[in-house]
């Protein structure tokens, strides 16, 4: 396999500057490109590696900053940023376009092949970015589901998977519904994988600081969400297109 190149991207969002992590495949050419975002915590080398591994298979991806280049593993610091953040659609968006355009700028990406993955709050983003319109192959999100605006699902564009935890308080079976009623109502090529038994988070590696209640890594249900985001990508972004 051939080396991968990585750099750190500083940008402005939300007030302050962020640092998103690229990592970039071998070789010299355009190709299609992913968006990942974390979650609420904000970006760690979790999300890096995930990008580097989305590299090493021939994505430009773009792991993106929520917190301007900071780490809230403060469980009441991250929820008093967060949660005035999920209630305001325009800022999540904001923040989602901030990152997309400095993805759809690199001169390896080619514009019109880019899909939005995302995890928790990193999710909910890759949602209402589908829902303003933007032109996407695909949005992944794991154990973020969020129900916008009235009418604004019809938006969306490209497919849309979802992964949530059976078990995960965050994400309740009544938001589950919710977020699938919404994407029936509005026509969207869509799909919902539970997986049994796991909490909110549970593709995250355990973290030494503490978390907020609910929370649990699920290591055979984090493979397996990991290879469905994986599949979602090769079905609606595939590299050799």
């Amino acid at each position: 396999m051939l080396p991968i190149n990585t750099r750190t991207v500083e940008y402005r969002a939300d007030g302050l500057t962020m640092s998103g992590h690229l990592a970039l495949p071998a070789g010299t050419g355009r190709g299609p490109a992913v968006l990942l975002g974390p979650e609420g915590m904000g970006l760690s080398d979790v999300e890096r590696r995930r990008a580097d591994a989305l590299a090493e298979l021939g994505y430009v991806a773009l792991a993106f900053d929520l917190h301007g280049g900071r780490y809230l593993g403060d469980p009441e610091e991250m929820l008093a940023r967060c949660m005035p953040l999920l209630a305001d659609p325009e800022r999540m968006r904001a923040l989602g376009h901030a990152a997309l355009d400095v993805l759809a700028a690199e001169p390896r990406v080619d514009p019109d092949r880019i899909a939005a993955v995302g995890y928790g709050t990193g999710g909910m983003i890759a949602l209402e970015l589908g829902r303003d319109g933007v032109d996407l192959r695909a949005i992944g999100t794991v154990n973020g589901l969020n129900t916008g605006r009235p009418g604004e699902a019809a938006r969306i564009r490209c497919p849309v998977w979802a992964g949530v935890g059976s078990e995960d308080p965050i994400m309740s079976a009544a938001q589950r519904e919710a977020f699938t009623a919404e994407m029936q109502a509005a026509g969207v090529d869509w799909r919902l994988t539970v997986y049994g038994g796991a909490l909110h988070a549970f593709h995250h590696p355990p973290v030494g600081h503490p978390t907020v209640p609910g929370v649990g890594h699920h290591p055979r249900h984090a493979r397996r969400a990991w290879h469905d985001v994986v599949a979602l990508l090769t079905e609606c972004l595939p590299v050799t297109e």
